[in-house]
């Protein structure tokens, strides 16, 4: 008669199981932190691109449309809307006549928007500057 050996090789059910647990867990864990990163380069991305519209809009102001007071409204790639808004500027300075001076002081205001859909809040993105600018007369 043959003894039965009790030192088996290889995983119980019970084991398998176990760690098939384990690792569908930390798969789950490391697709959330994957998408995640995606979706944070993602918003990254789009805040770059409205910067550089924004940008490009405040370095046109005052050179290729001449400084005066203006709204204009406009779409860059059917996604980014965008707003340039151009105000005199009031300035009181006690020792300085500013109707002497040749130039008028201009607020120029650049906002940029974005949103995926109408269920999300719209991101937006704001520039401000003051320009100087020959006094027409």
């Amino acid at each position: 008669m043959s003894r039965w050996r009790n030192n088996q090789r290889g995983f119980s059910l019970l084991e398998i199981l176990i760690a098939f647990s384990i690792l569908a867990v930390s798969l789950g864990i490391l697709l959330k932190i994957f998408s995640t990163g995606i979706t944070t380069a993602q918003v990254a991305d789009n805040y770059t691109m409205a910067a550089q519209i924004a940008n490009n809009l405040m370095a046109k102001t005052g050179v290729e449309t001449p400084l005066k007071i203006s709204e204009e409204l406009g779409i860059e790639n059917n996604f980014y809307h965008w707003r340039v808004r151009v105000n005199p500027q009031t300035f009181a300075s006690p020792e300085l006549d500013l109707r002497a001076l040749p130039v008028e002081l201009f607020k120029v205001n650049v906002l940029v928007w974005w949103g995926d859909d109408d269920k999300t809040d719209d991101r937006v993105l704001e520039l401000n500057t003051m320009k100087l600018a020959a006094k027409s007369e």
